[in-house]
C-alpha cells in the first residue's frame, strides 16, 4: 500500500518525545493557576485582532503577550501530528483500515464531546472547553490508534 501522507517511521519516537511534555507543560500554561509563565517570555507580538477584558480592541497591531501558551500549542499540533500520522514498522492494509476507523471514532467523540458541551457548558468555562476541543481530536486518535495497535499484537503474540 502506497501511503504517501505519513510520515517516515523513525519520526515517531521524536513526536512523542516533545508531545508528552508539550501536553503537560501546555496543559499547565493554560490553567496559569501556578503561575507557569516566565517572564522571559512576555514578549510585544503581532495581533490581528484582541479585545480586552475590558473591552479595548486592538486590530493590525502590536500587543504585550507571554508567548508559551502559543509556543506550547503549535508543539502540541507539531508533534501530535507527526506521531499520529507516522508510518508503523509495518505499513499495511490492516493498519491503514485500524488508522482510519481510528479516525473516524476520534471524530465521532469529538464532535459528541462538543454537541454535549455546547448544550450543557455555557459561558467562560464552554471558552474552556473550546480551547481543549482544539486538541482533543488529535489525542483521541492517538489514544484509540495505538490501544488497537496494542490489541492486534497482544492477539497475534497469544496465537504464537
Amino acid at each position: 500500500m502506497n501511503a504517501n501522507y505519513l510520515f517516515p517511521h523513525r519520526y515517531k519516537k521524536w513526536g512523542l518525545l516533545v508531545f508528552i511534555p508539550s501536553l503537560i507543560i501546555g496543559f499547565l500554561a493554560a490553567r496559569d493557576s501556578m503561575g507557569f509563565s516566565p517572564d522571559w517570555l512576555d514578549v510585544t507580538v503581532f495581533t490581528i485582532y484582541q479585545q480586552d477584558f475590558l473591552g479595548e480592541e486592538v486590530i493590525f497591531g502590536l500587543i504585550p503577550n507571554n508567548i508559551l501558551d502559543e509556543i506550547m500549542g503549535i508543539l502540541i499540533i507539531i508533534s501530535g501530528l507527526v506521531l499520529a500520522f507516522s508510518k508503523e514498522k509495518v505499513e499495511d492494509e490492516l493498519i491503514s483500515n485500524i488508522r482510519l476507523k481510528s479516525l473516524v471514532w476520534a471524530t465521532y467523540v469529538n464532535y459528541g464531546i462538543l454537541f454535549l458541551a455546547i448544550v450543557f457548558v455555557h459561558d467562560l468555562s464552554f471558552y474552556w472547553i473550546m480551547m481543549f476541543n482544539l486538541f482533543t481530536i488529535l489525542i483521541f486518535f492517538i489514544i484509540r490508534f495505538n490501544w488497537q495497535l496494542y490489541k492486534l499484537r497482544k492477539t497475534v503474540s497469544d496465537e504464537e
